[in-house]
């Protein structure tokens, strides 16, 4: 499954690769993608471990990021 989410207050296109270069490395995710630009977060993870793995995604983004957040 593939879903996009905004990211809110995601501060500089370093921020945002040192973010996705950590999302990819949650077991589960199969590709985690950030737009600076668009700042949007795109998630592809196993349809039946999407939440879990989403979740584990939006609790390693406040510890990296903690001023940004994951708009679902």
């Amino acid at each position: 499954m593939r879903k996009s989410f905004k990211l809110d207050e995601i501060d500089c296109a370093n921020c945002a690769q040192k973010l996705e270069d950590a999302l990819n490395k949650i077991d589960g995710v199969e590709s985690a993608r950030v737009n600076f630009l668009t700042q949007k977060l795109t998630l592809t993870a196993a349809d039946d471990a999407f939440d879990e793995v989403l979740e584990k995604v939006v609790a390693l983004t406040s510890k990296i990021e903690p001023d940004c957040e994951i708009v679902r």
